[in-house]
């Protein structure tokens, strides 16, 4: 870990773990107690590694979209771990997967109505719920005043898009009628 003084990625993924869960949970979208889903968290340093050159290239003109995405990518893992993970687990690059089934640009919609079959309103509701945890997010960032394209900056957008991964897993996961009880 680097010197406190200067950054701190954990502090960061906890401010942005803090301010999604919190709202996630207020509109009942996430339980109080997230699951814990360890083949799903074990994809995170290969899917942001693939994922960044897309995300960093949209981020300048669309960063609600570049944040967004990662949130679509952690539901349509969740419902690829509990539709056939067996298969699925199998694939190479699972955000190359699903972002060349259409497009950066659209796979939003991909993945809403061919992985996590939607209906319309679900959709709607869906897009609605991404677009405020990225701008949420986005909001986040902007506050942290880091210098565009240093080292600080790019290790918190990717610790916003590792929170956002989570809880599009932890979303998805509780839709999927997976919950996380206190015994």
């Amino acid at each position: 870990m680097e010197n406190n003084t200067t950054y701190d990625n954990e502090q960061m993924e906890q401010l942005f773990h803090n301010d999604l869960h919190r709202y996630l949970s207020s509109i009942k979208l996430v339980d109080e107690r997230l699951p814990e889903a360890p083949d799903l968290e074990e994809l995170w340093p290969k899917l942001a590694q693939s994922y960044m050159p897309d995300g960093v290239r949209e981020f300048a003109a669309f960063p609600t979209a570049s944040l967004g995405w990662m949130m679509y990518i952690g539901m349509a893992v969740a419902k690829y771990w509990d539709v056939d993970w067996e298969l699925y687990s199998k694939v190479e690059d699972l955000y190359k997967y699903l972002r060349d089934r259409i497009d950066f640009d659209h796979m939003d919609e991909y993945i809403m109505r061919e992985v996590l079959l939607l209906d319309e309103d679900a959709e709607h509701k869906t897009t609605d719920t991404v677009a405020e945890c990225a701008s949420r997010t986005h909001n986040l960032l902007l506050h942290q005043h880091l210098e565009p394209g240093t080292p600080e900056a790019f290790k918190t957008y990717v610790a916003a898009l590792h929170q956002l991964y989570l809880m599009g897993v932890a979303m998805e996961l509780n839709a999927l009628g997976y919950h996380m009880t206190k015994m």
